[in-house]
């Protein structure tokens, strides 16, 4: 139980010990804990016995029930262990020191006084009940109730009349096998010859689970006419080792039965525990509880408990698994062993996806090789090995239920289908998307998250629209970003810029906290007037990027921190003065002064501050150390190691040959490369004229073309535009993260596109450079000066060219 004293629940060992060791001092330590190791393995008895003693500590000197089991077992172990003061069990009728007991209840009795006397339907004498006959009436042990004859031979003759194959003495021995004792063969014997059927598939009927041992020990010794029975609910022919409504039932449908709600997390699973207050309790709760944390026997942590070892407990982080060469991927790591191969494999193989050499299905890689996978059922093809889906009949790794592709359907079905089962015409295409994608678990685990599963159902029963405003009322996060993606992908809402209206709704958010009427207008007029106005001429309708967006937050909320700093001091942006505004910028808590430069020149340029200065930094060329000899150095590595992905070879390449920006690179689509011309000319078009790419550079982006695939699955179009895709359907790359896997290949995106254009400005003419690298001009020519590059002939030269004359 849950909820009991902390000592109790953290150390229930201790507190036994500290317990004994009051009464019994003499006994060592080591003595009482080895004693509670044997009487009481799990952490739950642990507790319970704890929860007793700290109760009543006078049981250990007196032995008096009621009290639980484990009280009394400790109590006589530790006597057998030299204790002297503590008390062995007493009988609870006549007081007699006990070594060992009976039970009823939460009382302990000898074995004179605790046998429960009935009156025997034979003799009529009141006894002690020896055995019940075929009605369950008593019987004392002078009157057995054998007039039916031998169990054994009984329970032969019925298996005969099943199945006249079997001999005679396998049945015997396999009576033997799964029953002990006398009464137990009678009621064996009994439930076969009433029902002779159970023996051929109505096994779950079964009165007594001596009857299903039976059937299991006949079926593996080769009895052809003994049928195994099948759950009744979930119809696998497994272990019926539970009871249900009168029927025996597999371990998994008997959990489904008593599913409910975990009063912790909400989710409905079988409880594994009750707390105090009787609520259910699912094992995750259970294992992850702080309380029931124990100290690693391995790294010495407090953790939950993984496994146990003959050292003592091992968290998740310290639970060995045997190193071996995997089978699949041939790498040397921790690996289990298939049950479809029999052979190791390693986690990563487990948990990888590849499409099936043999039937061409994308299925989990279940053998083969890495060049050759093979999916489980072309491992084992004989039918007989796997389950059939109850649903599609297909034979599959199942393990109850239906397969993951049927329940993928219900659960699609589910959630975008109305009352009447019926589909939106807009969510359809959704709806085929997520039901036919090629990986359905990951589908499953994407609808399990709370926000997907809750706005497709409002959106498939018209509780919220079908519009990015509807979406914009929920709280903006990750999860809801990809699901909007999803449905722009699959045709449900229109395409749109989505980093621009993240930009407008963070600021129409942000602008409506602001306390102070005045300031609201002044940023109003700085954030949707200025930064955004700004940011759609630069773009020219292009979309907007990450770094965009975080920019412009950035200034919007350095305009709101000094304005803020100024209304603590009674001041606003009028009546600021330059002395003002310097000991702001020489105060120790000021940070983003650069953006906030930005918004004070605003100011002055549009006459809100026109007394004020704040100085702006010019730019003097790199920070950082040109290294030309190790930025050819990095394009040779990319040029020739194959061991890297293709993407990644093709933007460090785009990097340090052509200076290209990680957002660049990034909104680069599969028409700016022209592959329609000559064969063995690629040309890329990076700004408005195209540049032709170098044979080896090019090779590699005819095969990025052919071979490109984003990490976005749900809800992807079959065919991408965009040279790069990202993890969001029909979306790119962000910079952030192509940045991200050029530094893991040891590549410095901004220090190398450094080093590239110093060189190329002091090689080519600014306006070349622009129009090729689609830089704009300004920043070619401010490369130019800084990389000494001398062109100053080159305008005079062109204009002194003859004119061409035009061709109509």
């Amino acid at each position: 139980m849950i909820g009991q004293a902390p000592d109790v629940v953290a150390d229930p060992v201790g507190v036994i010990v500290d317990l004994v060791g009051v009464v019994e001092p003499a006994l060592a330590r080591a003595t009482v804990v080895e004693v509670i190791s044997e009487v009481a393995a799990g952490r739950v008895t642990r507790r319970r016995l704890a929860e007793a003693l700290a109760e009543r500590p006078s049981l250990l000197v007196d032995g008096r029930s009621p009290a639980p089991r484990v009280v009394g077992e400790l109590l006589v172990g530790l006597r057998a262990a030299g204790a002297v003061v503590i008390s062995a069990p007493c009988c609870a009728t006549c007081g007699k020191s006990l070594r060992t007991f009976h039970r009823r209840g939460q009382d302990w009795y000898c074995k004179v006084c605790g046998p429960v006397r009935e009156q025997c339907c034979r003799c009529g004498a009141s006894r002690r009940v020896g055995s019940r006959d075929r009605q369950g009436r008593p019987r004392c042990g002078g009157c057995p109730a054998d007039e039916d004859g031998d169990p054994t031979q009984m329970v032969v003759e019925v298996v005969a009349r099943v199945d006249p194959m079997i001999p005679a003495a396998t049945v015997v021995a396999a009576v033997a096998a799964v029953t002990s004792q006398v009464g137990q063969r009678r009621q064996l014997a009994w439930a076969l010859q009433d029902r002779p059927e159970l023996l051929t598939g109505a096994g779950a009927h079964a009165p007594v689970p001596s009857v299903l041992r039976l059937i299991d020990v006949l079926y593996e010794d080769g009895a052809g006419c003994i049928v195994r029975p099948a759950c009744p609910h979930c119809q696998r022919v497994v272990g019926l080792s539970k009871s249900h409504d009168g029927v025996r039932v597999c371990r998994n449908c008997a959990a489904k039965a008593r599913a409910e709600p975990c009063a912790g997390c909400g989710v409905v699973r079988a409880p594994a525990i009750r707390d105090a207050h009787g609520r259910p309790l699912c094992p995750h709760c259970l294992t992850t509880d702080p309380a029931n944390h124990e100290v690693c026997a391995g790294c010495g942590r407090r953790r939950p408990v993984n496994v146990r070892g003959p050292d003592g407990p091992l968290c998740p982080s310290c639970r060995t698994v045997p190193v071996r060469v995997c089978s699949i991927c041939h790498r040397r790591a921790p690996c289990a062993i298939s049950k479809a191969t029999g052979q190791p494999w390693c986690r990563a193989c487990k948990e990888r996806w590849a499409r099936c050499t043999s039937c061409g299905r994308v299925q989990p890689t279940r053998g083969g090789t890495r060049a050759e996978p093979l999916c489980a059922t072309c491992i084992r093809p004989e039918r007989d090995f796997w389950r059939s889906c109850p649903s599609c009949g297909d034979h599959a790794q199942l393990h109850s239920g239906p397969c993951v592709r049927c329940r993928l359907r219900q659960r699609v079905t589910g959630l975008l289908a109305d009352a009447d089962g019926r589909i939106r015409p807009e969510l359809q295409a959704l709806h085929d998307s997520l039901a036919d994608y090629e990986r359905p678990s990951t589908v499953l685990g994407w609808l399990t998250h709370p926000t997907v599963g809750s706005v497709l159902a409002e959106l498939a029963t018209g509780r919220r629209q079908l519009t990015h405003a509807a979406l914009g009322e929920i709280d903006d996060d990750a999860v809801l970003r990809h699901l909007r993606s999803v449905l722009v992908a699959t045709g449900a809402l229109p395409a749109r810029d989505e980093q621009l209206a993240r930009i407008q709704q963070w600021v129409t958010r942000t602008l409506d906290e602001h306390s102070t009427p005045e300031n609201r207008e002044l940023l109003d007029r700085y954030a949707v007037w200025h930064l955004l106005r700004r940011l759609r001429q630069r773009n020219r309708g292009a979309e907007a990027t990450y770094a965009q967006f975080d920019m412009t937050r950035r200034q919007v909320r350095a305009a709101i921190g000094l304005l803020d700093w100024l209304a603590v001091r009674e001041l606003t942006l009028a009546t600021c003065r330059q002395g003002d505004l310097e000991d702001w910028l020489t105060s120790s808590d000021v940070r983003d002064r650069a953006e906030t430069g930005h918004f004070v020149r605003w100011a002055i340029a549009q006459k809100i501050s026109p007394d004020l200065q704040f100085p702006t930094t010019r730019w003097t060329g790199p920070c950082g150390p040109i290294d030309h000899d190790e930025r050819w150095h990095q394009a040779r590595r990319l040029l020739h190691d194959d061991t890297l992905e293709t993407q990644d070879r093709l933007a460090g390449l785009l990097v340090l040959l052509y200076a290209q920006q990680g957002a660049a690179i990034a909104r680069l689509t599969i028409d700016d490369i022209d592959t329609r011309g000559d064969p063995a000319t690629v040309t890329l078009r990076l700004g408005p004229v195209p540049v032709v790419l170098a044979e080896p550079v090019a090779i590699l982006a005819r095969d990025l073309v052919a071979t490109r695939r984003g990490q976005a699955g749900i809800g992807a179009p079959q065919t991408s535009p965009w040279l790069f895709p990202g993890g969001q359907p029909g979306r790119p790359v962000s910079a952030y993260q192509l940045g991200r896997r050029l530094r893991l290949i040891g590549l410095h995106p901004a220090q190398a596109r450094s080093t590239a254009l110093f060189q190329l400005a002091s090689e080519l003419p600014a306006a070349v450079l622009a129009r090729m690298l689609g830089i704009h001009i300004d920043a070619a020519v401010a490369w130019q000066h800084i990389s000494a590059g001398d062109w100053t002939g080159y305008a005079a030269d062109v204009a002194r060219r003859p004119s061409t004359p035009t061709v109509r």
